[in-house]
């Protein structure tokens, strides 16, 4: 099912022992715009803590008790890796956490991971050699991973057409089967008041990381036209249809 990420953060993260929280944030990998981490803020519970949670421990949220099932203990949650997410989450953070959690990385498996083995994955050559480029540090230095994003981050970064700016990214709606980011929500209130529309993720062209721009290979004519979108209603099939059958685009889901 494809939903809102900001209604994510009115849901409560239930382990199978009781409530350990509240969603934070989103990470997710810039490349191929899928989940990576959910950022569970554990409250008074925990204060003073945030918990990383990998894709493969996520059930199936329930959209009417606004609840989000993970596969773990409170104790389990509670004894996992202190991870500082005010700050970029290092590949060698994330080892430790897989490796606690008994799933394999997902640089190594993909999405969900089986069992660990014994090694401890360092980080790999590409993402450390964009490290070293960009801060300067050597690979194995406890750097961040350069292609994990957060929504939180992300969401405000100004959307430019193939020939003018049409507005900023204000959600994102994600499958919650593959945990991948399959749109973004666009607010062009500058140019067209009250009107947001869906930019599929494989429309992008480029992302401007510093100047906080995503390109899109769309007309601002085109996107004016475009059907118009419902944030009150679920972005189901038939929508998506008609979205894609109006730009003249491939379906993802063929």
């Amino acid at each position: 099912m494809l939903r809102s990420v900001k209604d994510f953060h009115r849901y409560h993260i239930m382990a199978t022992d009781g409530e350990i929280g509240k969603v934070d944030d989103l990470l997710f990998d810039d490349r191929e715009w899928r989940l990576r981490h959910l950022v569970v803020d554990t409250g008074h519970w925990l204060p003073d803590r945030k918990v990383l949670i990998p894709p493969s421990k996520l059930g199936e949220p329930d959209g009417v008790m606004r609840t989000f099932p993970v596969s773990l203990t409170k104790q389990q949650v509670e004894d996992s890796p202190t991870v500082d997410t005010d700050e970029p989450v290092s590949r060698q953070h994330e080892a430790r956490l897989f490796e606690y959690y008994g799933l394999q990385p997902y640089w190594v498996s993909g999405i969900t991971g089986g069992a660990f083995p014994p090694a401890i994955y360092p980080a790999d050559e590409e993402a450390g050699q964009e490290q070293e480029e960009s801060t300067g540090k050597k690979s194995g230095e406890d750097t961040g991973d350069p292609h994990l994003r957060s929504t939180n981050e992300v969401e405000g970064y100004h959307i430019r057409a193939a020939d003018d700016r049409v507005g900023h990214i204000e959600d994102f709606i994600i499958d919650d089967h593959t945990w991948t980011i399959r749109y973004l929500v666009v607010d062009t209130r500058d140019w067209l008041p009250g009107r947001l529309i869906l930019v599929a993720t494989n429309w992008i062209t480029g992302v401007s990381w510093d100047e906080s721009r995503v390109y899109v290979s769309l007309t601002k004519d085109a996107i004016e036209k475009s059907p118009e979108w419902d944030p009150s209603q679920p972005v189901n099939r038939k929508y998506e249809e008609v979205l894609f059958d109006y730009y003249g685009r491939p379906r993802y889901w063929e």
